[in-house]
């Protein structure tokens, strides 16, 4: 029997990631591809998609795809599909994905240089179907430890040159929209023509 503490955190952390699984749109059945090291929402998605969908995250390190293991094995969640990979070209099939999330966090694209992004762009957009929707989410859910940081400064370089609508929109995607900028994540969605 798990404990009243034990409860809450497991609340909290559902809470944290509402925002993103609203945003993310994902349904039961639908083959998804994220990009991204964020444990807890890699598991949650996967759950969304259920065991009659796919799920497939590439991360960029060993010791990040032991943290997504894991934490799907701690969700109950099946997640057959852990790849490291070089980024920004991604080893998957054409076309073999309806959605593909890409976990930017606070850093991730910026740490890439404007070709980079181009790239990884190009390598969504290859990896989607006609009429796939990729969605960036940019920034963490707000804990209360996280509360009182700064946003890295190169963070608000890339935004104020377009962002990921930019990015999105170069790479081919169309239309893109923001779908919400709240609670200190950004969400940009593009559809793959």
């Amino acid at each position: 029997m798990s404990s009243f503490r034990d409860f809450l955190f497991d609340r909290g952390r559902s809470q944290r990631y509402a925002l993103a699984l609203a945003m993310a749109g994902v349904r039961m059945g639908e083959r998804l591809l994220m990009v991204g090291d964020d444990a807890p929402l890699a598991a949650q998605l996967a759950a969304k998609v259920g065991l009659t969908g796919r799920s497939v995250v590439v991360v960029g390190s060993e010791a990040a795809a032991a943290r997504v293991t894991a934490a799907a094995a701690e969700a109950g969640v099946l997640l057959e599909d852990v790849r490291v990979g070089a980024l920004p070209e991604l080893a998957v099939d054409d076309g073999a994905f309806d959605a593909a999330i890409v976990d930017a966090g606070p850093t991730f694209l910026t740490a890439l240089d404007g070709p980079g992004r181009t790239d990884l762009a190009l390598s969504l957009a290859r990896a989607l179907r006609p009429g796939g929707r990729l969605i960036i989410v940019e920034g963490r859910p707000k804990s209360p430890l996280k509360a009182f940081q700064a946003r890295p400064a190169a963070l608000d370089v890339f935004r104020a040159a377009g962002g990921a609508t930019a990015l999105l929109e170069a790479a081919g995607f169309h239309p893109v929209r923001l779908l919400a900028d709240r609670d200190g994540q950004r969400f940009t969605e593009g559809l793959r023509r």
